[in-house]
Parts: C-alpha cells; sequence; structure tokens
C-alpha cells in the first residue's frame, strides 16, 4: 500500500471538492457524485464497494477479531436556495480570505474529502483495529436508500467519526427526530347555535399540554426534549364547528430516552388526543465522553458538545461522535463555503486521532 503525505492530501482533497460541487447531487441523485468518489479511491490504490449511491472501502488487512472504525459523510446536498449571488455549482475561490464557495462546500463536502484523505493517510500506517470510509447517500433526507441501505452489506462496525460542520468540535451526542401527526375530534354543528364541540378549542387544550410537557430526565449534554407544535389544520367553513382537528408536532428527543419512549409518555399526557408518527427511527445517539477518541480530541484542545442537528449518526446503532470542518451555521446558505485551511486542519486532526489509537 502506497504511503501518502498530508500535503499531497490535501491537494488531492480539494480537487475532489472542487469536482463534488461542480457536479449536482442532490438527495436521490446522487449518481454522478458517488462515480467520482469511486474514481477517487481508484485513484489513491484502493479497492471500493458500492450499494446504490452509497460507496465505501476498507483498508487492506481486515481482521474480523479487530474493532472496526466507521469514517462517513455523505455526498447528497440540498437544492439551492434563493440568494446565490454565485453559480452554486461552480467553485469560486478567494484568494484574499481562502474561502472556496460552492453548493455543499461546508456541509458536508469538506468533512467528506477530508476523512477520505485521512483514511488513504491510515492505510499505508499500521493499526490495532479496521477502517471503513463510507461516502453516503441521502443524508439530508434520511432516505432509506442512504446509510440505512448501505450498513446492511457493510462489515460490522463498532464506533464512528461523522463529517458534519462542528469547527472541528466533537458532538458526543445528537437530538433525534420524531414528527407525529396528532388528531383530535369534536362535534360537528351550526357555529350560530349553541351546539357540537369544537375540536379546535379541544386541540388548544392538548397543545398546552404538549407545549408545558417535562420530562424527569435531562440530558447533560442535550438537555431536555423539545416539543414544538409548526402545523394546525381545522374547519371547512366559517358557519361549520369543525369536528376535527389536525397538527403536526416536531419532537427533538435526547439521549435520556428512546423514540418510543418519548412517544409513549406523550401519548399518556393527551389520552383525547391521536398521536402517530411518521418514523420513529431517528434515533438520538450518543457516546461516552471517556472513550478514546473523544479523549484525544479533548487532548487537542477541542471542547465536547450536544448538536441539536439531525445526521446519519440518528441511523447508527453504536457510538459515534459527529466533527468536521466548517461551521452548520453556513449550511443551506446562499454563498455557502469552506475556508481552506478548516480543510487542512481537519485532515491533521483525522490523522492525529487514528495514527496510533487503540480501542
Amino acid at each position: 500500500m502506497d504511503e501518502f503525505d498530508i500535503d499531497e492530501l490535501y491537494y488531492m482533497a480539494v480537487d475532489l471538492l472542487r469536482n463534488l460541487i461542480s457536479t449536482p447531487s442532490t438527495s436521490r441523485n446522487e449518481n454522478a457524485a458517488a462515480d467520482l468518489v469511486e474514481n477517487c479511491f481508484a485513484n489513491l490504490g484502493l479497492k471500493s464497494s458500492r450499494h446504490g449511491n452509497n460507496v465505501w472501502a476498507v483498508v487492506p488487512g481486515y481482521d474480523p477479531c479487530k474493532p472496526t472504525i466507521l469514517l462517513n459523510s455523505h455526498i447528497d446536498t440540498v437544492k439551492p436556495v434563493a440568494g446565490w449571488t454565485r453559480d452554486p455549482y461552480s467553485p469560486e475561490e478567494d484568494e484574499d480570505t481562502g474561502r472556496l464557495y460552492g453548493l455543499g462546500s461546508n456541509d458536508a463536502g469538506a468533512s467528506l474529502v477530508s476523512l477520505i484523505a485521512a483514511f488513504a493517510y491510515m492505510a499505508g500506517r499500521p493499526r490495532t483495529y479496521n477502517l471503513v470510509m463510507l461516502a453516503s447517500a441521502e443524508e439530508e433526507v434520511s432516505g432509506r436508500d442512504g446509510i440505512e441501505s448501505a450498513l446492511k452489506v457493510m462489515p460490522k462496525i463498532d464506533v464512528a467519526i461523522v463529517g458534519e460542520p462542528t469547527g472541528m468540535r466533537p458532538a458526543i451526542a445528537e437530538k433525534g427526530l420524531m414528527v407525529l401527526d396528532g388528531e383530535v375530534h369534536g362535534v360537528a354543528g351550526h357555529a350560530a347555535r349553541d351546539e357540537g364541540v369544537n375540536a379546535i378549542y379541544k386541540a388548544i387544550d392538548v397543545i398546552g399540554i404538549l407545549r408545558e410537557m417535562q420530562f424527569d430526565k435531562v440530558s447533560p449534554t442535550l438537555g431536555p426534549v423539545k416539543i414544538s407544535v409548526t402545523q394546525i389544520e381545522a374547519g371547512t367553513q366559517h358557519n361549520v364547528v369543525p369536528d376535527i382537528c389536525r397538527f403536526v408536532v416536531d419532537v427533538r428527543t435526547t439521549d435520556a430516552y428512546s423514540n418510543a419512549d418519548t412517544l409513549e409518555m406523550m401519548r399518556a399526557r393527551v389520552p383525547g388526543c391521536t398521536l402517530t408518527p411518521r418514523s420513529t427511527r431517528l434515533n438520538p445517539s450518543s457516546i461516552p465522553a471517556q472513550h478514546p477518541i473523544v479523549e484525544r480530541l479533548v487532548m487537542m484542545g477541542l471542547e465536547p458538545f450536544g448538536s441539536p442537528t439531525l445526521s446519519d449518526q440518528a441511523l447508527m446503532p453504536w457510538p459515534s461522535v459527529k466533527c468536521g470542518p466548517g461551521d452548520s451555521a453556513r449550511s443551506h446558505t446562499p454563498d455557502e463555503y469552506i475556508l481552506l485551511s478548516e480543510i487542512r486542519g481537519a485532515i491533521e486532526i483525522y490523522t492525529r486521532i487514528l495514527d496510533t489509537l487503540r480501542l
């Protein structure tokens, strides 16, 4: 296996990121971007596998008796939002600021290419563990043909480093997500007379309970479960007392409870309302603060935190830490950019974490 130095891998990473920016890869349309990643692995002398638009490689010498670390980031992007002053698909470098502009540069192209660089570096180094690099699809929509599909055909994983823009700070916990469809029933009647049971008024009471609901356990890193009613619909016309009121609830769960447990506690508090989850699969995640990967990041002066934003960690059944170059505040915004220095720094940090690591 050829050995690479950091400079060589940095330039490879930036070139790959430029090509990815130039290649539209919105969720469920990542075929061309997956081709780029496959070609990158081949150019590095690494054999890769593909399942749909998910591409992964395993460092040579895989040993099923050793623990396995997964490096993961995603190749898909959101659609460009309004307000771009540049072509979102044309990588543009500002030499004065060191910024590289382009859709997906920050979320999460820089993490992806930095992790691939670290993976290539470690492929030529001695290790006491197996190493797998996965470029996953459909992360932005939590699609079933993304990482969830790939994990069924990949090697067994013990722990993961997930690349997302965190300023390289380790997110040691991440909130999960449930979207619930609420429904309250009343009795229809004429609005001019004192008849019927107004479903809107019943729903107001339910929403008030959900708004004030407290859970006994609070996550030390993620805080309390957050419940937000975000949509509401009722009524057919002005003079008819509505007999049904529907609303949508956004629930950001924490590692204090599973999604299923959170749902059951919510249902118990509002027995007059049906709460139907669209899915309970996007679970909260966490990793012990004493894990060797986290301890190495802390030793580098990087402060752990709990992340409110969702990533592919939600679909991982093992411990994972989210850590990558860039700033989450730049994601999904006009004129998205990454600092080239952030890519260089990320490669150095990733390789320092992995080199001589023992699990």
